[in-house]
């Protein structure tokens, strides 16, 4: 008996945590209204189909005793188109609604009783963003706000600044590493704090800005799964294909012509620098309106100053310091002298002491593919793979090695000490994540 209750506790448990862990991803949107007669009475068993026109995905269902309906597990975007339709009324048809992720999109729809046919009527309704579904203060950022506003690191995070809240990755004043970041409901959180990026990957951001369909921010959602008792909620959902072949390939340069070269009266001068981004996306029908795929590729390459591992200091020919001019006080005869040690006597090659700045290399290469099937009216499947591999190089620091410098001391690279090109080391930043999501709608106060 005993063993009995405890297989049944455990039981419990697992669909406990199942439940709290789905609940807490917000990946798509719904459609909710009322649909009404002419008279105001509302109507039973009126039917509702929606048609997401990209896809030609579908969604349907019934009004109930009040005559509401509720559409779940929506594709976020647009635009669908809503037909309603009931025995002994005029049809209507609903046009150009777009949903936003994890918001409700409400419509209200009277139909005009008579059975002469009569043309269909083609509106369109705009929601406020204030419905009874949502939870808490949250901004959205859909895709022709990702597409047209400036930014330039192509990072999820440029775009959080829309929320009035937002401090860099801080909202409302709280750290960045209690907000909870999901893309297509997998967690994709940094908070060990060995990087300024929140996100997992090192400098690289793990999911391609090309990739990303569309971003919410809840500031302080009432549902505490979606963020915990503290922090943000941020929500991303990555593209996925339709029925036209669709895609893009691009390039983006960042390099030191940005740069200024004055501060107030002073002439500085300009470090060679460069970041560059290179990809390509394309998405469409494997089956029309059945199953679609999408792929993204992305390589992003930062150079000289843009890298880190990079070295600004030169030796000096008389063992004097000048920070100003990045001149540190070692000497080139003492650097040969050590490099000609090292080569003849141990056949090492430590490499250059200086003048390689502009060849510091960090890069990391991304990939995503997405798979989605309509299995039928009621049943939705996606599965998506991504991984980002990334490599980054570091300076030489002052715990390096089996004797660290002293206090004063405490940097390899600077205007004490230069260290040679072959004594610097490097990160590996490696992200793989497969999410798998079933959308299923049973009626409108069940679905998973």
């Amino acid at each position: 008996m005993t063993k009995h209750l405890q297989k049944i506790s455990l039981i419990l448990t697992i669909m406990l945590v199942f439940a709290s862990a789905s609940m807490a991803q917000v990946t798509t949107s719904s459609l909710q209204g009322l649909v009404k007669g002419s008279d105001g009475e509302a109507l039973i068993g009126a039917t509702v189909i929606s048609t997401h026109e990209p896809s030609g995905t579908t969604y349907g269902s019934t009004t109930n005793l009040d005559g509401r309906f509720n559409l779940t597990n929506m594709r976020v975007g647009g635009p669908y188109i809503v037909d309603i339709t009931y025995v002994g009324y005029q049809p209507s048809r609903y046009s150009g609604i777009v949903l936003k992720l994890g918001e409700s999109f409400p419509l209200t729809a009277t139909l005009n009783s008579g059975t002469e046919l009569a043309e269909i009527v083609i509106t369109g309704t705009a929601a406020d963003g204030f419905t009874s579904t949502r939870t808490g203060a949250a901004t959205n950022i859909n895709q022709e706000q990702l597409q047209s506003l400036p930014q330039l690191n192509r990072s999820v995070l440029e775009f959080t600044r829309l929320t009035p809240q937002a401090s860099g990755n801080s909202f409302a004043g709280r750290d960045a590493r209690y907000n909870n970041l999901q893309i297509d409901g997998a967690n994709f959180n940094n908070g060990f704090g060995l990087s300024s990026n929140p996100l997992p990957g090192g400098q690289a951001q793990p999911i391609s800005l090309d990739a990303i369909q569309e971003i919410t921010v809840n500031i302080a959602p009432f549902d505490v799964l979606q963020s915990g008792f503290t922090g943000a909620g941020i929500n991303a959902v990555t593209r996925s294909g339709t029925n036209s072949f669709s895609g893009s390939a691009y390039r983006f340069i960042k390099n030191q012509n940005l740069q200024g070269t004055k501060i107030g009266d002073n002439e500085i001068e300009k470090v060679d620098a460069k970041t560059e981004n290179f990809g390509f996306r394309l998405g469409g029908p494997i089956i029309k309106n059945k199953l679609f795929f999408f792929v993204n590729a992305e390589r992003e390459e930062l150079r000289g100053a843009n890298a880190s591992g990079t070295n600004l200091w030169r030796p000096s020919t008389d063992g004097v310091a000048d920070a100003e001019n990045n001149i540190a006080r070692t000497t080139v005869a003492d650097l040969e002298a050590v490099a000609s040690h090292l080569r003849n006597q141990w056949n090492y090659e430590p490499g250059r002491y200086e003048g390689y700045a502009d060849e510091a290399f960090n890069y990391n290469t991304k990939f995503l593919t997405r798979i989605d099937w309509n299995i039928s009216q009621k049943h939705k499947l996606s599965v998506r793979y991504n991984q980002v591999v990334g490599i980054s190089n570091q300076n030489a620091n002052g715990t390096s090695g089996p004797r660290p410098r002293s206090p004063g001391f405490a940097s390899r690279v600077s205007q004490n000490s230069i260290t040679f090109e072959n004594g610097n080391y490097g990160f590996e930043n490696s992200v793989r994540s497969v999410t798998a999501e079933l959308n299923s709608f049973f009626s409108n106060k069940v679905s998973n």
